[in-house]
């Protein structure tokens, strides 16, 4: 099925869809994603229009929450973005370290697992004695069962430091050769979590550290503001707050300072 096959009306009703579910704005670059990942769900109901497919969402909420999980994954790896693990390593040797309340980390759009893993193996590594725990949340249901898995092919484990691959991973045998977990001791510590961030947030307490990264390119600009406004209120004084580099807050939150560019840090009341 070729992208031809979206219509303009077809493709405009995708676009609000999603954008009423999950605050994402999907511009024209982005309509042979939706007519990629969605024609094969025309094929698996046999089909004949993205228009038929699109009626069937609106009876079969099962069928619409595959759609948005087709439309919302997105591509992660071990340590993207290093230099934020860098300064977050940096923190966590010194003034993280010195409490002993658990400290509590969100990965707020944690796709298939990578980012809140990574945040794991920093914190075994960083922390010493002090308890920790990791929320990791998403849209998708269906990237929610991949994450909690946690299971990956080797060649993923390319960006992590050998040190902590050794110390803390397993590596499959038999029928789980090629592949590789972490420890059943780490992650334990992650609860993972379906949360919308275009709703009213769940009662999730507050956190000292907060990762939205790679998912604020997707929202327009209201919506920025909303999804900031309900995260920054989850964070504790003096918690620090990240996005991905290609991410800016500027314009879009008056309560978090700047540290340097992607970073920011709730002030101390």
């Amino acid at each position: 099925m070729s992208v031809t096959n979206l219509s303009n009306r077809e493709f405009q009703q995708f676009r609000d869809m999603i954008y009423g579910i999950a605050g994402i704005a999907m511009g024209e670059a982005k309509r042979q994603l939706i007519a990629g990942r969605l024609s094969k769900r025309l094929r698996h109901y046999e089909l004949n229009s993205f228009g038929d497919y699109f009626q069937l969402l609106l009876k079969d909420q099962a069928e619409l929450q595959t759609a948005v999980d087709l439309l919302t994954t997105n591509e992660t790896y071990f340590f993207r973005e290093p230099k934020h693990f860098d300064f977050l390593r940096e923190r966590l040797q010194n003034e993280l370290r010195s409490t002993s309340q658990p400290l509590r980390v969100w990965s707020a759009a944690c796709s298939s697992g990578e980012e809140p893993y990574t945040l794991a193996l920093l914190l075994a590594d960083c922390l010493g004695p002090r308890p920790w725990e990791i929320l990791a949340s998403d849209i998708s249901t269906r990237i929610l069962d991949k994450a909690r898995a946690g299971i990956y092919p080797m060649e993923d484990a390319s960006g992590i430091p050998r040190e902590l691959l050794h110390r803390h991973c397993l590596q499959g045998t038999g029928q789980h050769a090629g592949l590789f977990t972490l420890e059943p001791a780490l992650k334990q510590r992650i609860s993972f979590r379906q949360i919308n961030l275009n709703n009213a947030l769940p009662d999730v307490g507050l956190f000292d550290v907060i990762f939205l990264r790679n998912v604020m390119i997707y929202f327009d600009q209201p919506t920025k503001r909303q999804v900031v406004q309900r995260l920054s209120a989850r964070l504790r004084p003096g918690g620090y707050f990240f996005v991905s580099h290609s991410e800016s807050l500027n314009g879009f939150s008056d309560e978090l300072q700047a540290l340097r560019p992607s970073i920011y840090r709730k002030p101390h009341a």
